[in-house]
């Protein structure tokens, strides 16, 4: 049997097998090739197999050499007949965009799997509306075009559209880029996948697949193991696509953003980029617009590569503007959405978009997180302002960040970027009434400062059985606390302003005995201070003692002003007596006693410790007897007692360890902290050093169960000094080193600044 290559495949392909005696089964199974797949070939739909596929069904067929080579011809001619040259645009890349600049990492990411096309072709570029995510594949692709020899397509998937771009129709675009005639199109979806993927099997090309809706919509599209690369961009970060290279892009840095905008405004030749200092030019060269200027305006926009766009453009198009003109308008938060916009262009429509994409509940978790008053949040406050269940929150809130309308700090929180939140503000503003607004921001500080004072519960004198509700640790009750801190602090603003006086009262008071343990935060005196302020409303004079006690702690130990703490504790003292509180009254003597020290008053400091003492014992209270005697020991050790203020840590460490006397097993663990290295101090004065150092390695002991910085901080420095006295430098070096740690987290800067010295002088080796 002869035949040329001017014959078709299919009908030769047929008379061989009906030569052979084979069904279509028996030569997909001689073969290795599917049934399907010849009949597909015989029947003419498949013009031009590969030729490792033909030459398979050559050696079922057991054809002759020049039987083989016939149909390897018949195939050869089909592929040419079937992918003509491409057809100029129908899926070339759109123009890229002149001034594109600021992101030299993520091109260069992109470019990589040109370089290595056989690993992972498929590159996932996603993230939030306005970030650049076409203009980057766009301008990527352009510069690279030479390495796809075979050509660079782009579609675009019209992702966020009512009726987005069906794999079936975007099939019938590629394969038509790709040569194929309308008349050869497979009519079945999965048929032009299986053709579209042949064809880009040996061809070296990339396909950019853009504002791709969903997995299904991409995963059709995707060319396969092959020389070529698929880029796709999308608002939602395609989880379900598997073996794919992926970047989530974030905003603009700032000296990139800044240098965007300058860009855009370099391609006029403007008059008002040649002025004077005063109307929007840089003061420095008299040239060019304020690099300050242009700064602020990039802050404004969020480092949003569209609204930089958009601004750049709005600034050209008005001639009677300068830089610091478009700044202070963008400055109106309430009007910064609707000002930033360009013709066609607007910030507003981006975000609209992907919101008009969301259902009703969704929507309506979304405008609300722009009432949470700080600057990151999790499912418990979305749940606070819906009223939906928990578990329901986490799910809605991963589709907002599948969506790109949220992102995740470093901690695994999630927020807002600054021009989303105006958006969610304004669809709150417009779409629910004030009363409304008022109902969800009430359940929201109301769960807050609830939440803040179950948490502050664990580290009272009696705190809650373990595994109680809502927190099951004290650890994970000062993780929140410490995470939501700027939220529940605005929560007791917002009462404190509806005049929820007994809330803030509260609230403070169960963060009495944790603020002990971080004295770093420096919001300390706001808290306490609101607190003075609504027990006063309140007409309670016991209530102001208590939380002028509290506010005289926190400007002593945490802002450090030993003056007007004095002051504080003064006036705590005078509105205890006239409530008739010992307790309190003894808490008044005990802060003075604290400042006087600082304050180097000392034989008034060491009378008002031993009054706080007296008073602590008659009113039973065993948390605060230990604290009274520690100023007394400190007052003490300053007039040159040193054996005085061993006498007295002595009669602390008694106190703490019998059961009689002994306060919360939490409590203890602090105050024997604090006591053991006021005894190491006094035993280091006196030439004790193996004593000191026996107090300091206890302390340090028990202060890592307490977890406090400032008192491991403080039994780390004074252990080193103790070793060093003994002539152990290799240790004390150790211990200087873990002191410098501490101070740093404890943000302890007179601690910090000695232990640093001592590190570096011991790590000298000509140090003494």
């Amino acid at each position: 049997m002869h035949h040329d290559e001017s014959q078709e495949l299919g009908p030769m392909l047929r008379a061989h097998r009906r030569a052979a005696g084979l069904t279509l089964e028996e030569l997909a199974e001689g073969s290795g090739v599917s049934a399907r797949a010849i009949g597909d070939m015989e029947r003419g739909r498949s013009r031009g197999p590969q030729a490792r596929t033909v030459e398979a069904l050559a050696g079922a067929l057991a054809l002759s050499p020049a039987g083989t080579a016939a149909l390897l011809g018949a195939a050869r001619a089909g592929r040419r007949r079937h992918e003509r040259p491409t057809p100029p645009g129908l899926c070339d890349l759109p123009p890229a965009v002149p001034d594109f600049t600021g992101r030299p990492a993520e091109a260069a990411w992109l470019a990589r799997s040109a370089d290595e096309p056989g690993r992972l072709p498929v590159s996932i570029v996603s993230g939030a509306p306005g970030l650049g995510k076409t203009a980057l594949a766009v301008h990527t692709a352009a510069r690279l075009a030479d390495r796809f020899r075979d050509g660079c397509f782009f579609v675009d998937l019209r992702g966020l559209d009512t009726e987005p771009v069906t794999p079936h129709d975007a099939l019938a675009r590629l394969l038509r880029a790709l040569g194929v005639r309308e008349r050869d199109l497979p009519v079945e979806t999965d048929e032009r996948q299986v053709l579209y993927r042949r064809m880009m099997r040996e061809r070296n090309a990339l396909v950019v697949l853009d504002n791709a809706a969903h997995e299904g919509q991409v995963r059709a599209l995707l060319p396969g193991a092959g020389a070529g690369a698929a880029w796709v961009t999308s608002r939602r970060t395609l989880t379900g696509i598997e073996h794919a290279r992926r970047l989530l892009l974030e905003p603009l840095p700032a000296d990139a953003a800044t240098a965007l905008l300058g860009a855009i405004l370099a391609q006029q030749d403007d008059a008002r980029w040649d002025g004077t200092p005063g109307d929007g030019t840089s003061p420095d060269t008299g040239a060019g617009p304020d690099p300050a200027a242009l700064a602020l305006i990039a802050d404004l926009c969020g480092h949003l590569p569209l609204a930089l766009r958009i601004a750049g453009h709005r600034l050209l198009s008005r001639p009677g503007w300068s830089v610091h003109h478009l700044a202070e308008r963008l400055g109106d938060e309430d009007l910064r959405l609707q000002r930033l916009a360009a013709g066609d262009l607007r910030i507003r429509s981006a975000f609209g978009l992907s919101y008009a994409q969301l259902p009703g509940p969704l929507r309506r978790l979304f405008r609300r997180l722009a009432l949470v008053p700080g600057p990151h949040f999790d499912a418990g406050l979305g749940a606070a302002l819906t009223g939906l269940d928990l578990g329901r929150v986490e799910e809605m809130l991963d589709e907002l960040l599948e969506l790109g309308l949220l992102g995740r700090t470093s901690a695994d929180r999630l927020l807002f970027h600054d021009l989303i939140r105006l958006y969610a503000r304004e669809r709150l503003q417009e779409e629910e009434s004030p009363e409304e607004r008022s109902s969800a921001e009430a359940a929201l500080y109301g769960w807050l400062l609830d939440t803040a004072s179950a948490a502050g519960q664990w580290f009272q004198p009696d705190p809650p059985p373990a595994g109680a509700a809502p927190f099951a640790t004290a650890r994970a009750a000062q993780g929140w606390l410490e995470t939501e801190s700027a939220n529940w602090l605005a929560a007791l603003h917002g009462a404190a302003a509806a005049g929820r006086h007994a809330e803030v009262v509260q609230t403070a008071e169960s963060m009495h005995w944790f603020s002990d343990r971080w004295t770093n935060w420096g919001h300390w005196h706001t808290v306490f201070g609101l607190a003075r302020a609504c027990a006063r409303a309140l007409g309670d004079d016991t209530l102001e003692a208590t939380h002028a006690n509290y506010l005289a702690w926190a400007l002593l130990y945490c802002l450090r002003q030993p003056g007007e703490s004095l002051t504080v504790a003064e006036q705590a003292a005078e509105l205890a007596r006239r409530g008739g509180d010992a307790a309190q009254e003894a808490w008044a003597h005990f802060y003075a006693a604290a400042a006087g020290n600082r304050l180097n008053i000392l034989d008034a400091a060491a009378d008002r410790a031993r009054r706080a003492a007296e008073l602590f014992a008659v009113a039973g209270d065993h948390e605060g007897r230990p604290q009274a005697l520690l100023a007394l020991a400190a007052a003490q050790q300053q007039q040159g007692d040193a054996e005085g203020a061993i006498g007295t840590a002595d009669t602390i460490i008694a106190l703490l360890t019998d059961p009689a006397t002994a306060p919360a097993p939490h409590i203890t663990d602090f105050t024997m902290t604090n006591a053991l290295a006021q005894r190491g101090k006094a035993q280091l004065d006196l030439g004790r050093a193996r004593d000191a150092q026996g107090s300091y390695t206890e302390a340090r002991r028990i202060g890592a169960r307490v977890g406090v910085p400032l008192l491991q901080g403080i039994a780390a420095l004074g252990q080193a000094k103790a070793l060093d006295a003994l002539g152990d430098r290799a240790r004390a070096l150790t211990a200087a080193r873990d002191a410098v740690t501490f101070a740093g987290a404890a943000d302890d800067p007179a601690r910090l600044t000695e232990a640093t010295a001592l590190v570096e002088a011991w790590s000298d080796p000509t140090g003494s």
